[in-house]
């Protein structure tokens, strides 16, 4: 299974996706802006191919597995990113809350600042892990990344 996130417009410094499952939209996807300097923690993703896996350390898992414990079996985290680590993709609503990772929404508005942000990212969170959860568990899923 491979998540496919298509950069469609960037912000002052955000970058709005659209993310679609075998062809389908499932949500809008929200990261930092895209740099040629990576800074830690506001820098997009690099376009490429990673490997999906759980992670089922740290204090992210641990508030996650409280908030949906019938649900959640670990972090969906993106692999093998060059100069990245612990990228996931995760609930939140503005690039404040990425910290680099890729943020997921039903949703989207820009602000008067010129930055997009996401709505209702908790429904789009919940839909997509369940969709993705068995197959990454497998060892069988992918996200493909693109810039626009």
């Amino acid at each position: 299974m491979t998540i496919v996130v298509k950069r469609i417009r960037q912000g002052k410094e955000s970058t709005l996706s659209e993310c679609y499952i075998d062809g389908r939209f499932i949500c809008y996807g929200l990261e930092d802006l895209i740099r040629e300097v990576k800074i830690k923690g506001s820098t997009a993703i690099p376009a490429g191919r990673y490997k999906l896996g759980l992670n089922t350390h740290g204090g992210m898992n641990g508030r996650y597995k409280k908030r949906y414990p019938n649900l959640h079996r670990g972090m969906i985290e993106i692999s093998n990113i060059p100069n990245f680590s612990y990228v996931y993709i995760h609930i939140g609503n503005n690039i404040g809350d990425t910290s680099g990772c890729l943020l997921v929404g039903d949703h989207y508005k820009k602000d008067e600042d010129g930055d997009y942000f996401l709505q209702k990212s908790a429904k789009a969170y919940k839909r997509l892990y369940a969709l993705l959860v068995d197959a990454v568990a497998r060892g069988g899923a992918w996200i493909e990344i693109g810039n626009p």
